[in-house]
C-alpha cells in the first residue's frame, strides 16, 4: 500500500502590520529603517500600536542626508535643479535652510556645487531668505 504525501500549505502571516506599512514611505525620504518587531534592538525607537510594540524605527544613517534633502526640494518644487532659474534657486536655498540643511558640515559648499553657483551666492541667498 503506497502512502501518498500531500503537500502541506503553511499559511504564515507574511503581511506587515498596518502601522509598519503606513510608515514605509518615510524610509527613503528620511533615511530611516522600519523594522519588524523581531528585528528591533534596544537602540531602536519602538513603534506602538494599541499599547503593543509592533515594530521599530532605526535612526537614519546621516550619510547622504544632504543629497536626500536636495532631492526632496526638487520634488517639492516639481523641478530639477539643473532647470531652475535664479529665483527658483533662491527658493530652493530657503527651503533647505528651513529644513536645517545648513547645519550640516560643508553643506554650503555642497549646495553651491549642486546649484552650480558659488558659495558666496548661496550665502547671499541665505541672507536674502532671512530678510523675507
Amino acid at each position: 500500500m503506497s502512502t501518498r504525501l500531500m503537500p502541506v500549505s503553511l499559511s504564515l502571516d507574511m503581511e506587515k502590520h498596518p502601522l509598519l506599512e503606513a510608515l514605509s514611505p518615510l524610509q527613503d525620504v528620511l533615511g530611516i529603517e522600519i523594522l519588524d518587531k523581531e528585528e528591533t534592538s534596544a537602540s531602536d525607537v519602538p513603534l506602538l500600536w494599541e499599547g503593543e510594540v509592533v515594530g521599530g524605527l532605526r535612526r537614519p544613517n546621516l550619510n547622504g542626508v544632504l543629497n536626500r534633502l536636495i532631492s526632496a526640494v526638487e520634488s517639492e518644487m516639481e523641478l530639477k535643479i539643473k532647470d531652475m532659474n535664479r529665483v527658483q534657486k533662491q527658493q530652493a536655498v530657503a527651503i533647505l535652510n528651513k529644513w536645517g540643511a545648513f547645519n550640516l558640515r560643508k553643506s554650503v559648499e555642497s549646495v553651491a556645487e549642486a546649484l552650480e553657483v558659488s558659495r558666496f551666492t548661496v550665502y547671499n541667498y541665505l541672507e536674502r531668505s532671512g530678510n523675507d
